[in-house]
């Protein structure tokens, strides 16, 4: 999973409540950090494997309350104290970013959506947590919300993972639409790449609109701050839509007026 896929996380925003932001930091910190040892610089699988060892095992003194050992775990540990945060989604994180380490292909799209929920679903369930959120409903259009991110990111990086040596494409998916990896390697645009993009956007759009109605039920800016997040995703799906799923040429991003258009949007959907 690239860095990328954090561009979403609300870290620092100053619609985040004020009492939320430093508890917000500690967990994009964390996050941020173990997805680097996955997929960053050029350590070894074992290295990488041993580094999330090394955090997990502090998760471990978390829970037994004892120190810390690496520097960026005191202040999640304080986060968690504070905030009486679940370890789970942390430990969630790791196992995804574990797979990461050894998966590249993923074989049906049942298979990408588990990585998913132990990716992206985990910070979603921080977030909740942070503001006090647990029912049943919250939490499943939260992680509706956060798996269709999570795709969103793949499919816009596409071309980019193939540098990296992944393809998180379903291979079932690529074989019914007639592509193959030496397409997505010679940045080939055609009727079937652009059935096949088509598809996962449009299941992953409703992925997305289900979980969506989270962002009105959510109160204040972190409602505010959801509905943006949503809008944003909403907006390359859209780019992805209008494109054919091109993203050979150039990865779809949200511009200035993208922005614009979004808080304008999500100011009056209260």
């Amino acid at each position: 999973m690239s860095v990328g896929h954090y561009e979403n996380f609300p870290v620092g925003s100053l619609l985040l409540p004020r009492k939320m932001r430093r508890a917000v930091h500690a967990i994009y910190h964390f996050a941020r950090y173990a997805d680097d040892v996955a997929d960053e610089g050029e350590a070894s699988p074992a290295e990488r494997l041993a580094e999330l060892d090394r955090l997990e095992a502090d998760l471990d003194r978390i829970a037994a309350g004892e120190p810390t050992r690496i520097e960026l775990m005191a202040p999640l540990a304080a986060a968690i104290a504070a905030h009486d945060l679940p370890l789970q989604p942390f430990r969630d994180l790791l196992s995804a970013f574990r797979q990461d380490v050894a998966k590249t292909r993923y074989q049906n799209f049942a298979e990408l959506v588990d990585y998913c929920r132990r990716s992206a679903n985990p910070v979603g369930r921080l977030m909740l947590a942070l503001y006090g959120e647990s029912d049943a409903r919250s939490l499943a259009q939260s992680d509706g919300i956060c798996t269709a991110l999570q795709l969103i990111n793949f499919w816009q990086d596409a071309a980019l993972d193939w540098g990296k040596g992944r393809v998180y494409l379903p291979q079932e998916d690529l074989a019914r639409f007639g592509v193959d990896e030496a397409q997505i390697a010679a940045g080939r645009f055609d009727a079937q790449w652009r059935a096949l993009m088509l598809y996962q956007v449009e299941r992953t759009r409703k992925m997305l609109q289900a979980g969506a109605p989270l962002g009105r039920t959510l109160r204040g800016r972190l409602g505010l701050e959801l509905r943006l997040i949503v809008m944003g995703g909403d907006r390359i799906l859209h780019k992805l839509h209008a494109s054919g799923g091109d993203v050979f040429g150039q990865r779809p991003k949200l511009g200035a007026g993208d922005w614009i258009y979004m808080m304008w949007r999500a100011c009056r959907a209260k």
